[in-house]
């Protein structure tokens, strides 16, 4: 079974993306029951599989506790999180992808201060700190800093 048309996943290809990333890949934990774990690593698998055939890597985003079976049974190949330190679950993410892993922070939940979590050894190797409103540059509210 594939994806036979994925005319989103097929664009980021064609406009020269190099990946794209899934979200709510937890979504049946809010199913109250409607789908399983199993329903989402099978989307997921195929979603995997349309960026593959069209030569895009494949991120997971955030489902922290799911990484594991995301992972193996879906293929994918790099992880996007939110605050994975705020929410103290970096690890889970590393665990399985190791240096393959994005996070990031929000000005508004920092655990401690930035230039901090980008020295630490449990941290992602690529971390980013945004505004949570994702405003442009010239705003006032604006943030973007990333680990070098």
């Amino acid at each position: 079974m594939c994806i036979r048309d994925s005319p989103w996943i097929e664009h980021c290809a064609d406009d020269g993306f190099d990946a794209v990333e899934f979200d709510n890949l937890d979504s049946y934990s809010r199913s109250k029951g409607a789908l399983s774990l199993d329903d989402n690593l099978a989307l997921a698998a195929l979603l995997v599989e349309a960026a593959h055939d069209v030569g895009l890597a494949a991120g997971q985003k955030n489902a922290a506790e799911d990484a594991p079976a995301l992972q193996e049974h879906a293929g994918f190949d790099f992880a996007v999180t939110e605050e994975c330190a705020a929410y103290e679950e970096c690890a889970a993410y590393t665990d399985v992808y190791g240096e393959r892993v994005i996070d990031i922070e929000y000005t508004d939940e920092l655990p401690r201060p930035f230039a901090e979590m980008c020295t630490d050894d449990a941290s992602p190797a690529s971390m980013v700190l945004r505004d949570r409103d994702l405003v442009p540059p010239d705003d006032d509210g604006y943030a973007f800093e990333s680990c070098r």
